[in-house]
């Protein structure tokens, strides 16, 4: 597997041209005609902007019109996110300011959440499932580019590439019935979602702890790349958290869907983009999300049993929620 990559400082370059320079550099008119349509899927788990949570909005909008040399037919969204506390990516679009912009620019803004879905179905470990998937995402585009942030999580260690795809789920229920089964299913969603390319915001990152709260690091880079696997394996790197320490990543990796580092061609060495190192550590308040993320015993408890609002309100009084 071979792949390429462009990574830049946002010191010298601008996020227009940094991105624009990086779509070149990979060649994305071999992957995107005139006619095609292409979904950008931003990190945007949270109801206001926060710098190393999510994807800047400047970025969103700089990667918009660098693709709108390509083509046309653009849309861009999320899900509605919050986990066990729902709230509406409808609201993020007016606070950020990106329904306005897409309203201005053409561009169809759309919440996953609300769209018409088609079931993909898959097995893993001896059992069949069903998930319902935006029949846009499906049917309708031809390649999906994901705009994550480098960022550390306390459930799946980081939040990258792959995982970004997880808010491609529209019913966030859905999301936490399959945690403890996360590692292949977040691989069928990337599949089915036809996730391809990356513009990684490297603007900020978030270290200690996420995907929510953490210490914001000024890292002032972007990268572009043809493959999601690479833009894992590389800004793994540069996080200076080994990708064998991640475990989706590594199944990924054993399923052929990160190449190499040698098969990886890249226009600048990354020890010269190298910062602080990235490092999780878990408090005490973040171990009952982390065992029903890996448990079905757990998760069931923790978000479909008949205590598991008794069970949030008991944490609430000693860690203040998310939202």
């Amino acid at each position: 597997m071979k792949a390429k990559a462009y990574i830049t400082s946002l010191d010298d370059h601008s996020y227009a041209d940094a991105i624009s320079s990086g779509l070149e550099r990979i060649d994305f008119s071999r992957l995107v005609g005139p006619s095609d349509k292409i979904f950008l899927k931003p990190n945007l788990t949270f109801p206001t902007y926060r710098q190393g949570v999510m994807t800047n909005p400047q970025a969103l909008r700089s990667a918009i019109m660098a693709i709108k040399e390509y083509t046309n037919h653009i849309y861009i969204g999320d899900s509605d996110s919050g986990g066990y506390n729902r709230f509406s990516m409808d609201e993020v679009y007016q606070e950020t300011g990106l329904g306005q912009f897409a309203k201005e620019n053409g561009v169809q803004i759309v919440n996953l959440s609300s769209l018409d879905t088609k079931a993909i179905e898959f097995s893993y470990r001896n059992r069949q499932f069903q998930l319902n998937l935006p029949r846009l995402l499906t049917d309708e585009i031809d390649l999906l580019v994901t705009m994550p942030v480098p960022k550390v999580h306390m459930n799946t260690t980081v939040s990258l590439t792959f995982k970004n795809q997880w808010g491609c789920i529209p019913e966030p229920s859905d999301r936490l019935r399959l945690h403890p089964y996360f590692q292949h299913v977040v691989l069928e969603v990337n599949r089915a979602v036809k996730a391809s390319t990356a513009i990684i915001d490297g603007t900020y990152g978030l270290t200690v702890s996420g995907p929510l709260r953490g210490k914001a690091v000024q890292l002032n880079w972007l990268m572009v790349t043809d493959n999601i696997g690479a833009g894992a394996r590389l800004t793994c790197e540069l996080m200076q958290i080994p990708m064998a320490k991640v475990r989706h990543l590594r199944y990924a990796e054993r399923q052929g869907h990160i190449p190499e580092r040698h098969n990886i061609e890249l226009n600048e060495d990354l020890t010269k983009f190298l910062k602080e190192e990235f490092a999780l550590k878990r408090t005490w308040t973040d171990y009952p999300g982390y065992l029903a993320f890996n448990g079905r015993f757990f998760a069931y408890l923790a978000y479909f049993s008949p205590v598991s609002e008794i069970l949030h309100r008991l944490l609430y009084l000693v860690r203040e929620p998310f939202y």
